[in-house]
């Protein structure tokens, strides 16, 4: 039996949403739309690297992954920008990038449930074999300007984030989800809350192959207003469900799952960015 859809939607033609907001030296700004489609939207005719290309076509130009999450956002961008000029931002394309297109070592049985789902897209077994198919990324955003990054030995206050303050802004954005084939989820996403005193950012990769392993790539980023530089933690977290013992009903949790699981990798770094005198003396 077939069916068809009547009048499908356009996905190409939906709005995109956007907001931009000033806080003290700091502008936030957001934008969200859309799923990326599954084919070129220019029937196979796209100018690559041009302004006319879509982004389904981009996507595959730019990435080495021989297949994409069951949903990518690639309209869906976070942005912090200070007014010296140096940003930080968010967005799938760079996120995926930093995936791994080696051999992934872990074997179960829904990696063959995964496979045997793309064969349609006429990708050579060799190549699924080799690929991440939970597509984990140790991602942390992307800088640009004159940002100066160390490591430091500073920490977040997380006690201090914990205390009632105003929330003047508040956003989350999802950057890309699958679901394994059923089989669990891999997800990444972002938000940030800005209060009087600053503003707190949480990145986070979340990870659940059912029955089988669990993990949270986390990058936190915190800036207090009255400080000239920004905090950036990132921590990855693993464990195997076998040792963990977690009830299964706290697994789809990722707040739950990321207080539960051990550190595997922890970074901690200063990012500095130009004050206005000296953005004022290079000009």
């Amino acid at each position: 039996m077939t069916s068809s859809v009547k009048n499908p939607v356009d996905i190409t033609r939906l709005p995109i949403s956007k907001e931009e907001h000033k806080f003290e030296d700091w502008i936030i700004k957001y934008q969200k739309s859309h799923i990326l489609s599954s084919k070129c939207t220019n029937n196979g005719t796209c100018p690559q690297e041009t302004t006319d290309e879509c982004q389904f076509c981009r996507y595959s130009r730019e990435l080495s992954l021989p297949h994409m999450p069951d949903m990518v956002f690639p309209k869906n961008e976070l942005c912090v920008q200070h007014v010296s000029g140096v940003t930080v931002s968010f967005n799938a394309l760079d996120a995926l990038k930093q995936v791994n297109n080696g051999k992934l070592d872990i074997k179960i049985a829904c990696a063959d449930a995964w496979k045997e789902s793309r064969q349609e897209t006429g990708l050579a077994d060799k190549e699924i074999q080799s690929f991440d198919w939970t597509f984990s990324t140790d991602y942390c955003g992307s800088l640009s300007g004159n940002w100066t990054v160390e490591s430091t030995e500073l920490r977040i206050d997380m006690e201090r984030l914990k205390q009632k303050e105003k929330i003047l802004f508040y956003h989350e954005l999802n950057l890309f989800e699958d679901e394994l084939h059923d089989n669990g989820i891999a997800s990444l996403n972002v938000k940030i809350r800005v209060m009087p005193s600053g503003f707190f950012l949480l990145l986070r990769y979340f990870l659940r192959v059912d029955g089988v392993m669990l993990r949270v790539n986390d990058t936190r980023y915190y800036h207090d207003f009255t400080t000239q530089h920004v905090l950036r933690e990132f921590t990855s977290r693993e464990g195997q469900m076998a040792q963990l013992q977690i009830p299964l009903s706290i697994t789809t949790d990722p707040n739950e799952v990321a207080s539960l699981l051990p550190i595997k990798t922890a970074r901690f770094e200063k990012l500095t960015y130009p004050t206005t005198q000296q953005v004022l003396n290079v000009v």
